[in-house]
């Protein structure tokens, strides 16, 4: 997570790698600092599970730091593997055992991080906050990043054209290097997304920050969507637990959310009595199925200039049916949520952070039941969980990631 924007102190970025054990880089569990570099600033930092093969990008600083520059280090030689320049600067850095990714504005450059031959270019809607994100997995090796809704109401004549909402999410499979499926996610724009580890599962949070959804991959259903609160927040970080049973959601507010994914699923669905669930869930069965007619090839197309879903059948949404004289008098009179399968879940458990309005991250231990929290002002905390009755996560333990002479502030607990 990017948090140099904040301008409050000397972090640049924060992040776990994809196991949550771990420029400097500190060891999770336990916890304590492996590795430390000061030759200057970085701006981007992403580990490779337990390896000692890190993606540097430098935060601008110096000249030799430049945000275009892509650095892949071995931390345990103190080498350099290889560098990348880009035409613009790197936003994120997403890496797994079998690929890497460099997220640009309006690209995606995706590489075989055996060798780091550029596989493919994706090219992107503008994505100045790099929301993107890419599985863990090798064989189930998914990227996802916004992408506007082809129903989106054209401009009139003579006016300015507007920049779509990117209220949708593409599906697009690192491996084969072809976008896969379309996510009709939420109807504000996508500020946030992640994978469970096996790639089978995506979370997607909107600006709004109130609803939670989670996406089975890559059939892009909707298998579960909770309530994080009634008030709108920034979602900073979706995570997964280990075995894909928990979600986690932290914001620019002091909780952090714990949600279970079987209690978010549509318990109600098969029921005959709930017919107004089995309406809306024809209705929405259709957001997957139009996938086709809402590719815009024009707006996403490979590097070898070939349109990947040319000649499949083309389905209309039915969003589009919404501009119709005669739906649009129908709607006034359908519940304001008819589109909704089922209401969402609230939260199984949740955390207290000592502050809000600070950038976090928090995951949950592989091997134990505890939630780590690392935040923007420097501090790694963690919290132990009742895995049977959920409730209010009891703080265990806090530790400054910062030395003394780079401590932000006074902090009081």
């Amino acid at each position: 997570m990017n948090v140099s924007a904040r301008g409050d102190g000397d972090l640049l970025f924060i992040n776990f790698n994809q196991d949550f054990s771990g420029y400097k880089i500190y060891n999770c569990e336990p916890f304590g600092k492996c590795y430390a570099r000061s030759e200057g600033g970085i701006g981007i930092v992403e580990m490779l599970f337990c390896t000692s093969l890190v993606a540097l990008v430098g935060s601008g600083d110096q000249p030799t730091l430049s945000p275009r520059r892509l650095q892949i280090i071995n931390t345990k030689r103190q080498s350099i593997i290889c560098e990348l320049t880009f035409p613009t600067s790197i936003l994120a850095v997403k890496l797994n055992r079998r690929r890497l990714i460099a997220v640009l504005e309006e690209q995606i450059y995706v590489y075989d991080i055996s060798n780091m031959k550029l596989l493919h270019t994706i090219e992107t809607p503008p994505n100045q906050s790099a929301i993107c994100a890419m599985s863990p997995s090798s064989e189930n090796c998914f990227i996802a990043y916004p992408t506007p809704a082809s129903t989106s109401v054209a401009s009139r004549p003579g006016a300015v054209p507007e920049i779509p909402a990117t209220t949708d999410v593409m599906v697009f499979d690192a491996n084969a290097c072809e976008a896969i499926n379309i996510i009709q996610a939420h109807k504000s724009p996508v500020s946030c997304l992640a994978m469970n580890r096996d790639g089978t599962m995506l979370a997607t949070a909107s600006d709004k920050g109130t609803v939670i959804r989670v996406f089975s991959l890559p059939g892009a259903q909707k298998i579960a969507q909770f309530r994080r609160g009634a008030y709108p927040a920034k979602i900073h970080s979706l995570t997964f637990n280990a075995t894909s049973t928990l979600l986690l959601v932290s914001s620019d507010t002091d909780t952090v959310h714990i949600f279970r994914v079987a209690d978010g699923r549509n318990k109600r669905a098969k029921s005959p009595l709930h017919t107004s669930d089995s309406f809306a869930s024809s209705i929405a069965s259709t957001d997957t199925d139009s996938f086709a007619s809402r590719m815009d090839t024009r707006q996403h197309r490979s590097t070898n200039g070939q349109a990947p879903f040319e000649g499949m059948l083309r389905r209309a949404s039915w969003k589009g049916l919404v501009n119709s004289k005669f739906v649009g008098k129908a709607a006034q009179f359908m519940p304001d949520k008819i589109s909704e399968m089922w209401e969402p879940s609230r939260d199984f458990a949740f955390l207290k952070l000592p502050k809000s309005n600070i950038q976090s991250v928090a995951v949950m231990s592989s091997s134990t039941p505890q939630i780590m929290v690392v935040t923007s002002d420097g501090y790694f905390y963690q919290y132990s969980i009742d895995l049977d009755k959920g409730g209010e996560c009891v703080l265990l333990k806090q530790d400054c990631l910062l030395d003394s002479a780079e401590e932000l502030g006074a902090y009081a607990s």
